[in-house]
């Protein structure tokens, strides 16, 4: 059996590992290939496509690197077609994974998408191409289940593949001894984001933030980079400032923190997991910020507001995402214990709602089996079923 794999960008690496591994359980004579990240890649998936070659963000930033993410799309799907995979499952990143969906299509590949592209907020079209392309959706959000049955979708909720796996990993003390922190000041933990072009756009500000707030109040800060980042990255850009850099730790660094700077995106629903008070930031370029906004029709920018129905955490969003205003609502929060207080338990609430009866990976592989009709040979074509 040969089973196609794909993820275009960190968190859906670590979403599809998991699946592969539980999979493999299933299959355990499977093939598995396709554009595979470092966790991918350590779970035995073979890489067409390296991930770390798509890392791109923004829309127009994706325009200019389109030739070199389509000559990499048709070299996956010009291999899928040769090695005939029995099924796929796609991961996020619906701006290149719809375009391989269509080259599955056409050779008869049966298609399990993972992590549900948001047209619920934005490019609401797509939901047609989705409905004709893909035999099942896997969604990890509960609203989106309701959404896309409404639109005929066949969509099954299977949980937040991190709601299992966000906690720390040691105790507070020991890991502020591994910084050589005291523990005796507020600890405030940067998350620039995983992608190194998004985490250069927020340093500045992020940086300025907490220069602003060590003048008002003593302070530890720590930096979360992320695998794909490194240290040696941010390392050139902090300067002089006193800022402890932990790297792939991310867990410990916001778990253990008093407040946590959070870029929006996958991290800030992590933060949410972890329960730990939180301001939430992000910056575009501005191209791709006036596109978005004529494109997007949602009340919050963050899935921690949306998921919560309401403004529960702060959002500087673009041209609110300022070193004045982080320093502004960081200071407010550090200085009001029963806000703070109020926000774990708001952000407690968003962990119930994340969390399901058993691991989403696990609930996925049981839904890609049962719709799957085997003829009792794992080595033979399986068919889709509704």
């Amino acid at each position: 059996m040969k089973i196609l794999v794909s993820a275009a960008e960190a968190s859906a690496d670590r979403y599809a590992a998991e699946l592969v591994e539980r999979l493999r359980e299933r299959f355990p004579d499977a093939d598995f290939f396709g554009c595979a990240g470092p966790r991918m890649r350590a779970a035995g998936v073979r890489p067409i496509v390296r991930m770390e070659s798509l890392s791109v963000v923004g829309l127009f930033e994706v325009l200019i690197h389109a030739p070199r993410i389509y000559r990499l799309l048709f070299l996956l799907a010009r291999t899928a077609k040769r090695e005939r995979p029995d099924f796929a499952v796609v991961t996020d990143a619906p701006g290149f994974h719809l375009d391989l969906c269509r080259f599955l299509k056409r050779a008869g590949v049966p298609i399990f998408y993972y992590v549900a592209p948001q047209v619920w907020a934005w490019r609401k079209g797509r939901i047609r191409v989705i409905r004709r392309l893909v035999s099942h959706l896997l969604c990890i959000f509960p609203f989106e289940e309701k959404f896309f049955l409404e639109h005929d979708v066949p969509t099954t909720y299977v949980g937040h593949p991190l709601s299992r796996i966000t906690k720390t990993t040691m105790p507070r003390r020991q890991f502020l001894d591994r910084l050589g922190i005291s523990g005796q000041r507020p600890v405030i933990t940067l998350a620039p984001g995983s992608r190194r072009a998004e985490a250069a756009r927020h340093m500045p500000y992020l940086l300025g933030a907490i220069r602003q707030l060590g003048r008002a109040m003593p302070l530890d800060i720590v930096l979360a980079a992320s695998h794909t980042t490194g240290k040696a990255f941010f390392k050139e850009r902090i300067g002089d400032a006193p800022v402890h850099i932990v790297e792939d730790d991310l867990h410990n660094a916001i778990g253990h923190a008093d407040l946590a700077l959070v870029a929006s995106g996958t991290a800030a629903v992590e933060t949410a997991l972890l329960g730990t008070p939180m301001v939430i930031c992000y910056r575009v370029t501005q191209a791709t910020w006036m596109l978005g906004k004529m494109l997007a029709d949602v009340p919050f920018y963050s899935m921690v507001n949306l998921l919560a129905g309401r403004r529960i955490v702060p959002e500087l969003i673009q041209q609110d995402c300022t070193a004045d205003k982080l320093a502004s609502e960081a200071k407010r929060l550090l200085e009001n214990d029963q806000e703070r207080q109020l926000m774990c338990r708001e952000l407690s609430l968003i962990a119930e709602i994340l969390s399901g009866d058993q691991p989403a990976s696990e609930r996925a592989v049981e839904v890609i089996c049962r719709k799957l009709t085997l003829t009792g040979d794992h080595n033979k074509q399986p068919v889709a079923v509704s």
